[in-house]
């Protein structure tokens, strides 16, 4: 495995599973990897990165990586591609009906609830070509259980996405927002990252 790969690789299992257990050991991670379905999508998902990133002899291992990926997103009841852009520290609560494009960006100690949806938004351009838009999740969002994100909108860092709110526009940095479609509730509002990984 090249160099260049593996530190990040590390590094990130290392701050997911901080988020998920509040502390961080080889044998924490691979108990956690065994018991809590929500966590093995992480793992899998940083698996098949490092091996594609590599042009090494993990490279033959391609398809058996993305099969095991496959299993434990299933398993786990969510729908996370192994090709979305994720920083250090994700932090998935309950999985269940969770399902991002494969185009999202989510930065560093992001929480993500059940249901949440963080799809891309497609439209004709004035001379008939398709754009297509995703969403960016900046350091230390929290998104609530069933929220939508959709189109190429940027959820502020800090900010909180209240349960059930449909997003369709930026949210500043450090702002509450709820509803459908979503307001703003609260300016300068708290991150709210459980056990936060230092990064």
């Amino acid at each position: 495995m090249e160099q260049n790969t593996y530190a990040p690789f590390w590094s990130s299992l290392k701050a997911d599973t901080i988020r998920q257990c509040g502390a961080f050991s080889v044998w924490l991670l691979l108990k956690t990897f065994l018991v809590r379905r929500e966590f093995r999508p992480i793992v899998t998902m940083r698996l098949c990165q490092v091996v594609y990133s590599s042009s090494g002899l993990l490279h033959f291992f391609r398809l058996g990586f993305r099969l095991l990926h496959r299993w434990t997103t299933y398993w786990a009841g969510l729908e996370l591609p192994w090709e979305v852009v994720v920083g250090p520290g994700l932090h998935i609560t309950h999985r269940w009906g969770l399902v991002i494009t494969p185009g999202a960006v989510i930065g560093k100690n992001v929480t993500l609830f059940h249901g949440v949806t963080l799809g891309q938004r497609d439209h004709i351009a004035h001379d008939g070509t398709r754009l297509t838009d995703y969403p960016v999740l900046e350091d230390q969002v929290w998104v609530g259980p069933h929220a939508i994100i959709v189109g190429g909108v940027t959820i502020g860092e800090g900010s909180r996405v209240a349960g059930g709110a449909f997003v369709t526009e930026d949210i500043p940095p450090f702002t509450l927002v709820g509803g459908n479609p979503a307001v703003v509730w609260k300016a300068d509002a708290a991150p709210d990252v459980d056990h936060p990984a230092p990064i």
